[in-house]
């Protein structure tokens, strides 16, 4: 059986413990941020190496279920998180509101939707294709969503776009362009791709995390604060949840379709939201924001292996 706890998660938390709690000196932190960002450019030139142009072709032939995934990830994701971070900003304060709405501009996750799909007995292709169509989307959508919805509060800007453009999709253009000649050797070695990613993800939770500390931002973050973020990380859930499940039924998909449309449209990706955070705000803030974005991903981690498993179960 699945863990609902996997080491990633443990080793997450610990990154989260150390920045809080270990005093990093500016001169290391300093150098951190420089590995971080030579870790977020290695990271999405394999993104773009490994992706095969064919798999997105070959997928985007089921139009219906791969346009709701994207209406689901790209347009009811943001209005709720744009409904929910006016109406809790009194409560959680500005850097943790910013968060839930950040995290509502990201793309869909990858391997652990595929894998809960597999799990449940959907569609794994159509699965593979839709999450890789948003993350590749989410490259250019996630930003400029942020532009559009977060430009007012100051917190980023042109800057944080062409931060995106250096780290992030520049390298990823170049990974494509060589997949034909290195795309099979990255692709056989998915285990080297996998640590890097995750040792990416933990390197940036460190640097954002250690950054706020020192700035004295997490003073303003309480117990109570925290508690408010996963009562809304899981309406956000159920909501979302509820549209994919229930629309692909209006929408007439078959059942293996509605388990990829479920785990695809409700699930959103910390691999790429984290580095993507780095990149387009300043250090000080980012480490707050992360926190709506470790809390939501624990949590549809948890219901989503709940409901794949109880999927499974049902008659072949």
């Amino acid at each position: 059986m699945r863990r609902f706890v996997d080491p990633f998660v443990v080793a997450l938390l610990a990154m989260l413990l150390v920045g809080l709690l270990v005093p990093i000196p500016d001169e290391m932190r300093a150098a951190l941020d420089i590995c971080s960002d030579i870790a977020i450019v290695v990271l999405f030139f394999l993104y773009g190496a490994r992706l095969a142009t064919s798999e997105i072709v070959a997928g985007l032939r089921n139009v219906r279920m791969q346009g709701t995934a994207l209406a689901v990830t790209f347009v009811l994701f943001p209005v709720l998180g744009l409904a929910a971070a006016t109406l809790a900003r009194p409560l959680l304060g500005d850097p943790l509101a910013d968060g839930v709405l950040y995290l509502s501009l990201l793309p869909s996750t990858v391997q652990s939707s595929v894998a809960l799909v597999g799990v449940a007995r959907g569609n794994v292709a159509a699965t593979i294709t839709s999450a890789t169509v948003s993350n590749v989307l989410g490259m250019v959508l996630t930003p400029l969503l942020v532009l559009w919805l977060m430009h007012a509060r100051g917190d980023v800007g042109t800057g944080g776009i062409r931060s995106v453009l250096l780290l992030l999709l520049a390298p990823f253009v170049v990974g494509q362009l060589l997949q034909p000649v290195i795309g099979r050797y990255v692709r056989a070695r998915k285990r080297l791709t996998t640590i890097w990613d995750r040792s990416t993800v933990l390197l940036v939770v460190l640097v954002a995390v250690s950054t706020a500390t020192a700035t004295g931002i997490w003073s303003a973050v309480s117990p109570a604060t925290l508690a408010w973020v996963l009562v809304i990380s899981a309406v956000m859930l159920a909501i979302a949840l509820a549209v994919s499940w229930w629309g692909g039924r209006a929408l007439g998909l078959t059942t293996e379709d509605r388990i990829a449309l479920l785990m695809c449209g409700s699930q959103k990706s910390l691999a790429t939201g984290l580095p993507m955070l780095g990149a387009l705000f300043p250090a000080a803030l980012a480490g707050p924001i992360a926190v709506p974005v470790i809390v939501f991903h624990q949590l549809q981690l948890i219901v989503s292996s709940v409901l794949a498993r109880r999927l499974a179960r049902r008659p072949a």
